[in-house]
Order: C-alpha cells, then structure tokens, then sequence
C-alpha cells in the first residue's frame, strides 16, 4: 500500500521558505478576487432585460431570451464567423514564427542577439492607437507610403483599409510585426533552461548547428510550445479587440466585425446591455471548452498538457 506524505509543519514551511512565498502571493490574489470573481455576479445580466436605472436587484428576469435573440442575429454569426477566421489566421503564423525567431536569436553571436532583441521587443511597448496610427498612415490611398511606391512603378493606389479582400492580411501583419518579438521571449528562456552539455557531447559526435536545432533543441521546447498553444487556444475568440476596434471601419464590417467589437457597439452604443452580456458569457464559455478540449488532446496524443 502507497504511504501518504507527510504534510509540513509550520515550522518546516518557515524554515523551507514557503511563509515568504505565501505572503507574496496576498496581493495578487487580491487583485485576482476584486478585478476577476466580484465581477463575475455580472453574469446576471444576461439573463435580464437590464435596465442600468432600476440595477440588477430591479431589472426584469427574461431566463434565456437574450441566448435566443443572439443565436437568431445575423451580426453575430457573421462576428463568430469573422472572429474564428482572424485569429486562426493569425495563430497559424503566431505559433511558429516566435519559434524560428527565438532559434534564430540563439544561433548567434551573444552582442547582434541583445540588438536584435531590442528591435524586435519594441513595438510590443508601442498602444493599438499608436500601431493602427502607423498602418493607416502606412497604407493610406492619399499620400500612404505603400501606394506611393505602387504609384512610382505604374500600379494603382490600393484600398487595403478599405477593401475586405486585403483588410484581414493587414490585421495578420501588424499583430505579427508588434507582437512576434515579444513571444519569442518565453522560447528563448525555454532554450535557456536546456543543459549545455547536451550540445557539447552533440558536437563531438560531429552534430552541424541545424541538427543540434532540430534534435535537442526542438524537442526540449515541446512543453512550451503546447502551453502557448494551449493558451492561444482559449482566447482564440477573445484576442483582436483593440486592433480591429482601431482599424476598422463600416466598409468592412463583413470580415472584420468580430464578437468583442460587436458586444462593445451593441453594449455600450446601442445600451443593449442584457443581450450584450449574453454575447459575452457565450465568449468566455467557448473560449473554455477550447481550453478544455486542446488540454485534452495535446494530453492523449503529444503526452503534454498543462493539467
């Protein structure tokens, strides 16, 4: 029969440390509780015909009418459909190319590598505002960098903020070039934390650079690469607010009204507030059962999860 370990003493935990560590955890946990579970009695709402003068305790309870009213409105199945189509566009290449860069930055000499890293860490510091700023300016039909370049060869200015065929790969590419240099730095600490010897015996049995990447390298940032997986997956419908809530615009609203802007202008615009809240949980339930759901896969078939 298996023996129960024995549970610590307070004077153990004093003396191991863990008393410290206990206290440091207090004010995150409070901020935890206030910002994240009080709250959450907000959920009410989506079962109200909310009313923001007479409050939670005096709105009229309506059950699931809102869910109904949601699953019925073509704006928001148009938002689901744009809000899955823009963020798995953009984890197909946010999943790999921190990857490559984090790989790449390895690779070498340690003085380019700390320069690289500023440049391709700053932008993340840099607000949407000032991002969709850059881009619009960037991409402006009248006096846009882009279309002036299009125009000096011959070519006709191009609409790109205001054409949905072009819209969704310019939402891709400024996520990507703001925060591409930012997540390769949890690759590179994972790269960090492999044991030196391991490449020093792999170089004496005459391993090249691209078979120690791909041999040891690789497979010892597995775990990482299904944690940021995992948590690209649970908020795959609750990423690009601020993005597209700054570049988008009326014109294309049929591929880039996603489920955040859409709660933001029937909520806040239309005071629509019950029904915006049903759109909300729905959010934050599908973005669990993704989580759920990828833990277990990644669990059965790659034997790594975060549970």
């Amino acid at each position: 029969m298996k023996k129960q370990p024995k549970k610590m003493t307070w004077k153990q935990m004093k003396r191991e440390g863990y008393i410290e560590l206990y206290l440091m955890m207090i004010p995150v946990l409070v901020i935890l509780i206030i910002f994240k579970y009080i709250p959450m009695n907000g959920i009410l709402i989506a079962f109200q015909d909310f009313n923001i003068f007479k409050g939670i305790l005096g709105s009229e309870f309506i059950g699931f009418q809102n869910f109904q009213t949601m699953f019925t409105d073509r704006d928001f199945l148009r938002a689901i459909r744009n809000t899955f189509a823009i963020n798995l566009y953009k984890m197909c290449f946010y999943i790999p190319l921190p990857i490559v860069l984090a790989l790449l930055l390895n690779e070498v000499g340690k003085k380019f590598r700390n320069t690289m890293q500023t440049v391709v860490y700053l932008p993340h510091f840099l607000s949407w505002v000032i991002v969709g700023g850059i881009f619009v300016n960037i991409l402006s039909v009248n006096g846009g960098m882009v279309n002036e370049m299009i125009k000096s060869i011959g070519g006709s200015p191009v609409r790109f903020l205001y054409d949905s065929k072009y819209f969704i790969h310019v939402i891709a590419f400024s996520a990507m070039w703001k925060e591409v240099g930012w997540g390769s730095i949890v690759y590179l600490g994972a790269i960090g934390s492999i044991d030196p010897e391991i490449y020093e015996a792999a170089r004496v049995d005459g391993a090249s650079r691209l078979q120690q990447m791909i041999r040891i390298t690789i497979p010892n940032i597995t775990s990482t690469i299904v944690l940021m997986l995992l948590m690209s997956l649970s908020n795959i419908l609750g990423n690009s607010f601020e993005q597209v809530l700054i570049m988008y615009n009326p014109a294309v609203y049929d591929v880039a009204d996603i489920i955040n802007t859409y709660v933001y202008r029937v909520g806040v615009h239309n005071m629509q507030y019950g029904y915006a809240s049903a759109v909300g949980l729905f959010n934050g339930f599908v973005g669990f059962l993704f989580l759920i759901t990828a833990n277990a896969l990644c669990r059965k078939f790659l034997d790594r999860s975060i549970w």
